[in-house]
């Protein structure tokens, strides 16, 4: 944060003025500032000076200036300040909301010391300190002051924290202590918090951290138990001053420290969790600062100074301006000020965790704001001011917001609706759905306050596309789920959440209950639906009604208004509710019965007072009606009951009034006499009960209060009098008699006798109930009662009296049981007959009458069939014998199969009748196998056979007629049965029949008979495809005959004739139809025709109108003018594109052209504007004269192109005067030169040219040359003509071109002569530059043609002697090139001498070039491969060019891979010691020792030979500069492995010298670095193995075939050097670029090492010597001294050795004294050779030597 310097606000005073306090009002409306003067001045937001007043002493005697105020404090109302004064009070002052109220003292708080400081972060309580240590609390509203905590110390400051909820006392003893009057959930300490160093005169408490500061010059943090975060020291700055005093910012995220001239700005760092401090704000002359006021937005920071000064800052991170509406204020790092730059509302965005605002954004039309921490999520509503901070995990940005809610934010995330209520910190709500549509959502919260409810917050939204979920946000409970059948596409809660509307795809408006879970359909094709605001009215459209219901309890009561528009809006203000409706451009409104919306809100408001004065003012109507049945029913809920009483007499229920109004009375008497509510009282709850028709609830109210009589007397009253002697009973009640009594006599005079027989029957009176039932008419009651007790039945007369009554009553049955229990068989058993009692008649007669059995059952079953149950009578039938009977019955029962068992059993042909009627029954339920069966036994095939050809069973039906007919008389039956079915009009079934017996064409006759035209076509595309197209036409064309023009255009389409049906209907004047038929069926151009016809048709405007529907006027009158309907074109070219008579005329001009009407088209081109196009005609028929004239009358321009084409025309005709003379009146010069030249006629074309076109000339000249050149020789004749002319008429420039033109290569002497002509002429008669160009012309044509003589004297005739040389040269005559370079050019000698060298050397002759120039003789030599004639020639000339060309040579040689070629070179031709040839040399030895097979006696001379040039080498070394260098010691050593190789090979030609040679074959395995490593130790290997030295030789394969390996892999990394340790032989060495040994004899090697190795008959040690070392070793390990190798063998010499003359030289005497003897006897030349060579290495032979001789 950065502090910036905005304005004074009160000038600095000269001396000391002190500002002791200031302070910012809550609302940051106002700003206080008191001086050392006691005056409190009151600034606005804008820093402009509004108000003051001057504070009071506690005691006026003491005087104004008895006191200083410490400290001042605003209100959390913004509305009051405290002033806190050193005369021990607390002024309390009333400054009002507005600038200029009076101030008035509202509180005063009396002190027993002076007050030092003080805050008043909460209502009714200010925080205050006193010099005497103490921190109290003075409770405005009830004007005390009590003690919060003491100390002993003076308080120097106070400070609350962010939220207002704790404070820190700062005491004189450096101690701080914390007070918590709510902690939030911290858990942090109460108490001493801390001791800081000084007095903490700056006490700031930080979101995170408490700054304290003073007089030490350092400001330390401590964290929020007390401890020490950073401190900041100061101490050693010489300018700082102590610090007085400190503010935090109100989101407590930065601090300012004051002292002297300066303010420290410290920031608090969330990420590092300490604070940064940033660069001071310093002002000269300022001087201390005694007092800091932030605003409670954190946007401006005043300070007040000592010398009574106050400055104001501003104070931000950064500032921005957000879609140029609004700007951003970043104060702190969680802190934002949002400020509407229109209206300058603003609003301080603040995350209360601390959390740093990453960044805001305004949605929502500009309303609401959106901002993202890294934890939480921060909205806001602009409108409202209300914020909320909610913990929330980010997710990239794919949040997606929804502002359709005033009071509530939807977010919707993966998947996830999150509702934030604005002004609440919790998240209210969180759901799974994918359907995130405001239309599919509703929330609803608080909207309508009701009684006994606090929280109302409701969400409905779906679950998935047919299925809502409605849940209580409060409590998280789901309150109800809708299940729909088809997908919802617009939902919305009541403003209460207790009724859903929901609409579905299908427009069905439906309603559910969320209390009851009713779900119930309210409206079809529903367009629109709202509630209506503040009601729970619903307002809706139906197609063309406006639908309101006032009450939506009833749903089927709906008012409906016609409408001619669309609802769009629903609007309810000012007392009046109106529906918007666009009715076409105009929008009309309908107002609703704002009487009726009151009433619903008057009850859902549970106001029932309001609604029934609504009520009364309405007339009665079915709404109104409805109303106040609601009304009564939620009256009496509620017991409201005078307003029920209201109600049912409004409704014309005049007992239920009356019956109210009684209890009414009871219940206003109850409670004018005992006070409280009356509607308590037990009889008013009793009545109430009664009402409600509990009467059990009534009695159980009565007898709570012991009122039995009261209880027998409601019973009385509603003549409940079995409830009522049932309560005396169980009571006791002592007028229990009394009761009965009274209950049969009501009984008796309300002729209730039946009531009263059974009065009597329960008191055991049995006759009097006996006959009170027979007075009643009630005999088989009374017979019940006698038949059980045997004493009644027993009395006949009672009998008789009541048998009479029976019968008389037709109770038969009854009368049979009577006379079947006194034994009177036969009068039971007929009146059981006259009852139908068949039972019990039938069971009697088993025991008393056998006989009459069967005709009972008979009988029995006759009146079942006539009582219709036909079931129940089959088995009486059949148990009394009537089969027919029986089986009409199971017909009428439907129970056929127990009909068709009957009727299987009878042997009666007479029932076959039955057999019809019984497969009708199974043909009709499509059982068509048992009807089939039943109708052939029955007799009946063709029912049988019309029963399957109805059901299409052709086979069935054709196999049961064969079975029973002729082919002829099937094919007869079907043909009859088809035409039936045909009148009957059964189509498709008569159809079925005739292609049944392969008669199809009568099938097609029928469907044409009956003009069943897709008919006839199906079959004849199935029956004779060939004949479907023209079938097609022919009914087209009988339909169209018959005016069903629709029905032959399909047929006409379908025949592939879409023009037919097009001159069909234009025939029929449909041109509609014959437009609609091109475009569909024709090409692109078809539509196009048809309408151009039709307007053609029409004509006039009609046409015009027609063709620019179809959008084809332009195309239209194209195409009129393209047919030759030119009229037509005019005519709709004049009414509507005028700009289009040009192009009719123009073409009505072609056409009259194509006519031969040339006159006619002359005058149309001209009115098309196109009279060169009539020119063009006349020139076209070469009518020159009208041509003429029309283009002088109508186009000046085109008189020319006239002339020109009449002109052509004499050329053609060859008239050539007469069509010049044309021309050149045409002015066209150039026109009459081209047709001469076309005519060949070049003499008369130049002639014009030269007359009238004299620039052109010199092209015309060129282009006759270069015709003359096509022409061959007879053009260059002519042109040698030519330029003789041009000479005579000495026109030399242009004779000489001509003469150079001539070019023809058949004529050589031709060509010389006239070049020739051309350089003389040129050097003759024209200037020198032109004459030099000539001669560099000519000159290369005579090279050309091989006359270098000739064209070397023209060079010379204009000096020009270097070409005149080069041509001699080019034509190889040197000697006259060196005489003319010698006499006329010394200078050229030179040159013509190297151009003779370069001859030589290109024409290879190498021979002559010796003489002339060896050196470049030499590289020709080289050059070319002829290395024996390049040696010999360069050996004749001195040393150095001989080994120049000899190391050329040796190189090549190295390159193909001849190293003995090379060593026979330099052996032939001796080694120089060149540095420059060293690499030579070293190659030659490499190669030598890499040839393969060279081990053997047969390869002496080679190594001999080297042997003896590599110490020529060393000779010569050591008397050159090179001596002793390193690569002279190199060249020793090669000198010393040539020795051996050649001593080696001498020793293989002599057998007793094996041994020698093995050893040296061993010695050479110390030089490994020069000999390849595998060659070595195999030739070692396989020298000490001839030898028998196994030990050694088994070490030098094995160590040979991991060479070899090492090879194949390219790496020798992996070798193990464990046998040749303590060895000179070398450990690393180089890798061989090959293998040296051939893969058979490796083989071989392998497997003798792997017998060896098996057989384990050698040791793998290496032979050791008197030294403890390897034999073969120069070097001892253990003493590092070397010995001197042997000349012989290359071994160690020890003891007995042989010295030479030169030093470092020694021999084995042993090995010597070998060689020599063997030399002696063998008389080996090789051998005499190696001690020659040894002679003259070592400086002559020992004493006891070797004669030679």
């Amino acid at each position: 944060m950065q502090l910036k310097h905005l304005k004074t606000l009160l000038t600095p005073q000269d001396g000391a003025a002190k500002i002791t306090c200031m302070v910012w009002a809550p609302n940051n409306a106002k700003f206080a500032v008191c001086s050392v003067d006691r005056v409190v001045l009151l600034y606005d937001e804008q820093g402009e000076r509004r108000d003051k007043f001057s504070t009071k002493p506690a005691d006026p005697k003491y005087g104004k200036k008895s006191y200083v105020v410490k400290s001042m404090a605003f209100s959390p109302d913004s509305t009051k300040i405290a002033i806190a004064q050193t005369d021990n009070i607390i002024y309390v002052y009333k400054i009002g909301e507005e600038w200029g109220e009076k101030k008035v003292i509202c509180n005063k708080f009396v002190q027993t010391s002076a007050v030092t400081c003080l805050v008043w972060p909460a209502e009714n309580a200010i925080i205050f300190g006193l010099a005497e240590g103490k921190i109290r609390l003075a409770n405005t509203k009830t004007n005390k002051s009590s003690t919060l905590y003491g100390t002993e110390s003076y308080v120097v400051s106070l400070t609350s924290n962010v939220s207002g909820k704790g404070v820190l006392s700062g005491h004189a003893d450096g101690t701080v202590v914390r007070y918590f009057f709510d902690d939030e959930g911290s858990g942090e300490s109460q108490g001493k918090l801390l001791t800081h160093a000084c007095p903490p005169y700056a006490l700031a408490w930080g979101a995170n951290s408490i700054i304290v500061a003073g007089c030490d010059k350092k400001i330390v943090a401590y964290g929020k138990e007390g401890y020490v975060l950073q401190t900041f020291d100061y101490s050693q700055d010489r300018s700082e001053k102590e610090f007085t005093t400190a503010a935090a910012s109100p989101s407590g995220q930065s601090v300012v420290v004051g002292s002297y001239d300066r303010l420290r700005v410290f920031n608090w760092s969330p990420r590092r969790g300490s604070w940064d401090e940033a660069s001071p704000k310093e002002i000269p002359n300022l001087y201390t600062i005694t007092a800091l006021a932030w605003k409670r937005d954190g946007s401006r920071l005043c300070a007040g100074t000592l010398c009574g000064g106050v400055e104001q800052f501003d104070c931000c991170l950064r500032r921005s301006i957000y879609k140029n509406k609004f700007e951003m204020t970043y104060v702190g790092l969680s802190q934002v000020i949002v400020k509407n730059l229109s209206t300058g509302t603003r609003v301080v965005l603040k995350s209360h965790y601390g959390y740093e605002i990453d960044e805001v954004k305004i949605m929502g039309k500009d309303r609401y704001l959106v901002a993202q921490t890294s934890d939480t999520l921060l909205l806001g509503d602009l409108g409202s001011n209300k914020l909320s901070e909610v913990a929330w995990q980010g997710s990239g940005g794919n949040e997606k917001f929804f502002f359709e809610n005033e009071t509530v934010c939807m977010i919707f995330n993966v998947g996830e609706l999150t509702l934030v209520e604005y002004g609440n910190n919790e998240i209210l709500g969180s759901v799974r759905t994918e359907f995130m549509n405001p239309h599919l959502i509703s929330v609803r919260l608080n909207e309508r306050r009701q009684r006994g409810v606090e929280d109302n917050k409701k969400l409905a939204y779906l679950i998935d596309i047919k299925t809502i979920a409605i849940v209580d946000l409060v409590s998280g409970y789901n309150l109800g789920t809708v299940s729909h059948d088809a997908k919802i596409d617009w939902l919305e809660l009541n403003e209460t959440g207790r009724k859903l509307l929901f609409r579905d795809k299908k427009l069905r408006l439906h309603l559910y209950d969320v209390e009851s879970g009713v779900k119930g359909p309210v409206l079809s094709f529903c367009s629109y639906v709202q509630w209506v605001p503040d009601s729970d009215v619903v307002v809706a459209q139906n197609r063309g009604s406006l639908c309101v219901w006032y009450n939506i309890d009833s749903p089927e009561r709906v008012t409906m208004f016609p409408l001619r528009g669309d609802i769009v809006d629903l609007e309810r203000a000012n007392g009046k509710t109106e529906v918007i409706v666009t009715e076409g451009v105009n929008t009309v409104s309908y107002t609703l019965d704002e009487g009726l919306i009151e009433f619903g809100t008057a009850i859902d408001d549970e106001d029932y007072c309001r609604a029934t004065a609504f009520l009364e003012t309405l007339e009665m109507s079915p709404e109104t009606e409805a109303m106040w049945k609601t009304l009564s029913r939620l009256s009496l809920e509620a017991r409201q009951l005078h307003i029920a009483e209201r109600c049912f007499a409004a409704l014309g229920d005049v007992s239920k009034a009356r019956f109210l109004n009684e209890t009414n009375r009871i219940a206003d008497n109850i409670s004018k006499e005992y006070g409280g509510d009356g509607t308590e009282y037990y009889q008013v709850k009793a009545r109430l009960a009664m009402l409600e028709k509990n009467y059990k609830l009534a009695e159980m109210c009565y007898l709570e209060q012991n009122a039995v009589n009261e209880a027998m007397e409601m019973y009385q009253e509603l003549y409940m009098w079995d409830e009522c002697i049932a309560l005396a009973e169980s009571r006791g009640h002592p007028e229990l008699d009394s009761l009965r009594r009274s209950y049969h006599q009501w009984l008796m005079d309300t002729k209730q006798d039946e009531k009263a027989g059974e009065v009597k029957e329960a008191e055991g009176d049995l006759l009097g109930a006996i006959n009170l039932y027979l007075r009643a008419g009630l005999p088989a009651k009374a017979a019940r009662l006698t038949m059980s007790h045997d004493e009644l039945i027993s009395s006949g007369e009672l009998v008789s009296r009541i048998a009479s009554a029976l019968l008389k009553g037709e109770f038969y049955e009854q009368a049979g049981d009577l006379f079947g229990k006194i034994r009177n068989n036969q009068r039971a058993l007929d009146c059981y007959r006259q009852g139908n009692a068949f039972r019990k008649a039938v069971e009697l007669a088993r025991a008393a009458f056998p006989a009459d059995v069967v005709k009972l059952e008979e009988a029995w079953g006759d009146y079942l069939v006539q009582q219709k149950q036909m079931d129940a009578a089959i088995n009486h039938y059949i148990e009394a014998g009537c089969s027919s009977k029986a089986i009409e019955a199971a017909i009428g029962a439907r129970q056929w199969k127990k009909a068709v068992h009957i009727l299987e059993l009878q042997e009666d042909r007479s029932n076959k009748k039955y057999y019809q009627k019984i497969a009708q029954h199974y043909a009709s339920v499509q059982d068509y196998e048992v009807a089939e069966r039943l109708f052939v036994r029955g007799d009946r095939i063709r029912d049988a056979i019309d029963m399957h050809t109805q059901a299409g069973h052709w086979e069935q039906a054709h196999g049961l007629a064969l079975k029973c007919m002729t082919q002829e008389e099937v094919t007869a039956l079907y043909i009859s049965r088809a035409q039936e079915l045909e009148k009957e009009g059964k189509f498709k079934e008569a159809e079925r029949l005739f292609t049944a017996v392969q008669e199809p064409d009568l099938a097609i006759t029928m469907y044409k008979k009956n003009k069943m035209y897709e008919d006839m076509i199906r079959l004849v595309e199935k029956h004779h495809r060939e004949l479907l197209t023209e079938t097609h036409l022919h009914l087209a064309k009988e339909l169209e005959g018959e005016s069903r023009l629709q029905e032959a255009e399909y047929h006409y389409t379908e025949g592939q004739d879409w023009k037919a049906a097009v001159n069909m209907y234009r025939a029929s004047d449909t041109w509609e139809e014959a437009y609609r038929v091109a475009k569909t069926h024709g090409g692109p151009g078809a539509p196009k025709q048809v309408a151009y016809l039709w307007a053609k048709k029409l004509g006039g405007e009609a046409a015009v109108k027609l063709l620019s529907k179809f959008g084809l006027l332009e195309t239209a009158i194209d195409f009129a003018a393209d047919n030759g309907s030119f009229e037509f074109a005019f005519e709709l070219a004049r009414l509507s594109m005028k700009h289009k008579i040009p192009d009719v005329h123009l073409k009505s001009a072609m056409f009259l052209e194509d006519e031969g009407r040339f006159s006619e088209a002359e005058t149309e081109f001209v009115k098309a504007g196109k009279p060169k196009e009539a020119v063009l005609m006349y020139i076209h028929n070469q009518d020159w004269a009208n041509a003429q004239r029309v283009a002088e009358a109508h186009d000046p321009d085109s008189v020319a192109e006239v002339l020109v084409s009449q002109a052509k025309s004499c050329f053609e005709q060859k008239e050539y005067q007469k069509a010049e003379a044309l021309l050149l009146r045409a002015q066209q010069p150039e026109l009459a030169i081209k047709y001469y030249k076309e005519a060949g006629m070049w003499s008369d074309a130049m002639r014009i040219c030269k007359e009238y076109v004299p620039k052109k000339l010199g092209l015309l000249q060129e282009e006759y040359e270069k015709e003359a050149t096509k022409k061959g020789p007879r053009g260059m004749e002519a042109l040698l003509e030519q330029a003789r002319e041009w000479e005579q008429s000495a026109e030399y420039g242009r004779a000489v071109e001509c003469y150079l033109k001539v070019e023809d290569a058949s004529n050589a002497a031709l060509l010389e002569k006239c070049w020739t002509k051309a350089a003389e002429l040129a050097i003759k008669f024209l200037s020198q530059e032109r004459a030099l160009d000539t001669i560099r012309a000519v000159g290369p044509r005579l090279v050309e043609l091989r006359k270098y003589s000739t064209a070397a004297e023209l060079y010379l005739n204009v000096d020009l002697i270097k070409e005149a040389i080069d041509v001699f040269i080019e034509g190889e005559e040197w000697n006259k090139a060196k005489r003319v370079a010698k006499e006329l050019d010394p200078r050229f000698e030179e040159y013509v001498d190297q151009r003779y060298k370069e001859h030589l050397k290109n024409q290879g002759k190498v021979d002559s070039l010796v003489g002339v120039d060896v050196m470049a003789a030499l590289d020709m030599y080289a050059e070319r491969g002829q290395w024996e004639k390049c040696i010999e020639t360069a050996s004749k000339q001195n040393f150095k060019v001989l080994h120049k060309y000899v190391a050329l040579y040796a190189t090549h040689l190295i390159k193909e891979g001849e190293p003995a070629l090379v060593l026979k070179l330099y052996l032939q031709h001796g080694v120089p010691a060149n540095s420059q040839n060293f690499n030579i040399y070293k190659r030659m030895v490499l190669g030598l020792l890499n040839l393969p097979g060279r081990d053997s006696a047969d390869a002496y001379r080679m190594w001999a030979n080297l042997r003896d040039v590599l110490q020529l080498l060393c000779e010569n070394l050591v008397k050159s500069a090179e001596a002793n260098s390193p690569a002279h010691e190199e060249f020793e050593q090669m000198l010393l492995v040539a020795h051996y190789y050649a001593t080696r090979s001498a020793a293989r030609g002599v057998d007793q010298l094996n041994t020698l040679a093995a050893k040296l074959s061993i010695s050479l395995l110390r030089h490994t670095e020069l000999v390849p490593a595998d060659k070595a130790f195999y030739e070692a290997g396989m020298a000490t193995k001839e030898v028998g030295w196994e030990n050694m030789a088994f070490i030098f394969l094995n160590r040979f075939l991991d060479l070899s390996d090492g090879i194949d892999e390219g790496s020798l990394d992996a070798l193990d050097h464990t046998d040749f340790l303590e060895t000179d032989i070398p450990y690393e060495v180089p890798l061989p670029a090959r293998q040296h040994v051939a893969d058979d004899k490796r083989e071989e090697i392998r497997d003798w090492v792997l017998t060896v190795s098996m057989d384990q008959r050698v040791d793998q040690v290496l032979p050791r010597d008197e030294r403890d070392v390897y034999e073969a070793s120069l070097v001892a390990g253990s003493t590092g001294i070397r010995s001197l190798p042997c000349v012989i063998t290359g071994y160690p010499v020890l003891r007995s050795k042989i010295e030479f003359k030169r030093p470092g030289m020694a021999a084995n005497k042993d090995d010597w004294n070998k060689f020599l003897m063997a030399t002696k006897t063998t008389h080996s030349t090789e051998c005499q050779d190696v001690l020659k060579f040894v002679s003259q290495w070592c400086g002559g032979l020992p004493a006891a030597g070797f004669s030679f001789q």
